[in-house]
C-alpha cells in the first residue's frame, strides 16, 4: 500500500459545500444578514410578544432593545415595524382575513406576525422591492415559524401584493411575459 492509501475501510467525506451564507435548514447565516433583515428578526420577536402576551409596545421595544445583536439591527425599521404593526393592526387583519383558509385566532402567532410585516411593508416601505419584502417574510417564517408556515405566509403576501403593490406587480408580471 501507498502512503497516502487509507488503511482503514473508511465512508468517504461529503465534498465541502460551497460558503452560501445559508444553514443546513436553507435560512441565511447571521453574518449574511442586512440591518433590515435583523430588524424584522426583531420586530417579529417583539410582534410576537404583543400577540401572545397583549404586552404594551413601548415595554415591548425597551425589553427588545436589550436583547443581544439589536445594536446590529436597523433600529429606525425596527420602530417603524413594531409600532407600525401595532397601530394598524386592525387594518391589516381585515386585509389579510379574506385570505385565509381558518379563523385568524387559528394562525400561528409567528405567522400572523410575520403576515403583519409583510402587509405593513408593502403600504409603508415602498423603497423595499415587494418580492423583497414577500421573500423577507418568507425566510422569517422559515426560521421562527412552523414546518410549512412559509408556505402559508407566502400565499396570503403573495395574494396581497396585487392589490397592496399593484404598479409594481403588473409591471414585473410585464416584464416577466416578455422575457419567456
Amino acid at each position: 500500500m501507498s502512503e497516502n492509501t487509507p488503511t482503514t475501510p473508511s465512508s468517504p467525506r461529503p465534498p465541502k459545500q460551497a460558503r452560501t451564507g445559508l444553514k443546513s435548514t436553507g435560512t441565511r447565516k447571521a453574518a449574511s444578514k442586512s440591518n433590515r433583515s435583523r430588524a424584522r428578526e426583531f420586530a417579529l420577536q417583539a410582534l410576537y410578544q404583543h400577540l401572545v402576551g397583549g404586552n404594551d409596545a413601548h415595554a415591548i421595544d425597551a425589553f427588545t432593545r436589550d436583547l443581544a445583536g439589536f445594536h446590529k439591527a436597523d433600529s429606525v425599521h425596527y420602530d417603524a415595524l413594531l409600532h407600525g404593526c401595532i397601530a394598524n393592526a386592525a387594518e391589516m387583519d381585515l386585509l389579510i382575513t379574506p385570505l385565509l383558509d381558518r379563523k385568524m385566532a387559528e394562525i400561528s402567532p409567528i405567522e400572523h406576525a410575520t403576515m403583519w410585516i409583510g402587509v405593513y411593508e408593502f403600504q409603508h416601505c415602498l423603497d423595499v422591492p415587494w418580492r423583497v419584502v414577500l421573500n423577507e417574510c418568507i425566510e422569517l417564517a422559515k426560521e421562527f415559524g412552523g414546518t410549512d408556515g412559509h408556505k402559508y405566509v407566502n400565499a396570503v403576501l403573495n395574494g396581497l401584493a396585487p392589490k397592496l403593490r399593484a404598479v409594481e406587480v403588473a409591471a414585473d408580471k410585464a416584464a416577466g411575459a416578455g422575457a419567456a
